[in-house]
């Protein structure tokens, strides 16, 4: 079968072929819960190798890997409350070594991202903070979540400034902001003796009647809330990343007694859609000069796609461009 990275005789407005990248699929990748006659609901996502599949096709140092991987789990779980055909992103841009952090799944599950660092930046950070958080990583800048829903649609997207220390209050911070959503989020990204595993918990307040059971009063639903908290405070990294620890277990030791209801688990599975016809429309809105000053001395284009870090060949003299000078 032909490499869809390399040219061919085939036009390349033909060629959709996946390329060489991870089959990988988790079928229970997403486990979404309740807790009966309670206004608590909330999604745990396990990556399981799909982590390791993502996070290793770009050489990054392991505390940016690590927050990678922290966006793909808290992606694929805020697509997980996706109600119709189309995508979830999120986005960090700031000043800091880490310039850009990009994660999206579809609610189909296919889930795809990465993380752009200098590496000078990186080192001298690193030297001073040999932890590196997310807010050292990030520095100043803003988050983004955008909810894609197709071509025919209005997108949905929400901006907030860069505030708290880990990712996980950064998204806090947002819910709070700009959703006036009560929720809480855990995320955990490690390298494990099976390699990269990352992992969310998602937790949201919702109102103490609308079918969810009978109604409540506020002090009681304030009450488990708080109850709700306290046990997710009692979770380990460990156990979140546990591939021998299923996740409907997982969620039973924490909330048993709280009457915990598991309902339909969605898949995760490798999500890059680069393609070479995607990488050619995309260079044929370049004017001819630029298309030119892109060619190296064989004649050839090579196009990186950012996600899964493949490079596409294309020859000059077939890309016709846009016609005008860039």
């Amino acid at each position: 079968m032909p490499d869809p990275t390399q040219p061919s005789s085939t036009p390349d407005f033909l060629q959709h072929d996946r390329p060489p990248v991870p089959d990988i699929i988790v079928p229970r990748g997403i486990l979404p819960f309740h807790l009966a006659d309670k206004p608590v609901r909330g999604r745990l996502v396990r990556l399981g190798p799909l982590a390791d599949a993502l996070l290793t096709r770009h050489e990054n140092h392991p505390a940016v890997t690590r927050l990678a991987g922290e966006a793909l789990a808290l992606t694929a779980g805020l697509a997980g409350a996706l109600k119709f055909k189309g995508s979830f992103s999120l986005q960090a841009k700031g000043d800091g070594p880490v310039s850009m952090l990009l994660a999206d799944c579809t609610e189909a599950g296919a889930l795809r991202g990465y993380a752009r660092a200098d590496m000078a930046a990186l080192t001298k950070l690193l030297a001073k903070d040999p932890v590196g958080d997310a807010a050292a990583l990030l520095g100043r800048g803003y988050l983004a979540f955008t909810a894609d829903q197709g071509p025919d649609m209005d997108r949905y997207q929400g901006i907030v400034e860069i505030h708290g220390l880990t990712l996980a209050a950064m998204t806090g911070h947002y819910f709070e902001t700009s959703e006036q959503l009560r929720a809480h989020v855990r995320l955990a990204c490690d390298r494990t003796e099976a390699g990269w595993r990352a992992s969310a918990l998602i937790i949201e307040k919702v109102a103490g009647q609308g079918g969810i059971g009978p109604e409540m009063d506020d002090a009681a639903q304030e009450e488990a809330w708080r109850t709700a908290l306290a046990l997710i405070g009692t979770l380990t990294d460990a156990e979140l990343l546990d591939d021998a620890l299923p996740s409907q277990t997982l969620l039973h030791r924490l909330f048993h007694l709280e009457g915990l209801e598991v309902d339909r688990p969605r898949p995760l599975s490798y999500g890059c859609r680069c393609s070479r016809s995607r990488l050619a429309g995309v260079l044929s809105r370049f004017g001819q000069d630029d298309l030119d000053h892109m060619a190296q001395e064989d004649g050839a284009i090579t196009m990186t796609c950012e996600f899964c870090n493949l490079d596409f060949r294309f020859d000059r003299m077939e890309i016709q461009g846009s016609g005008t000078a860039g």
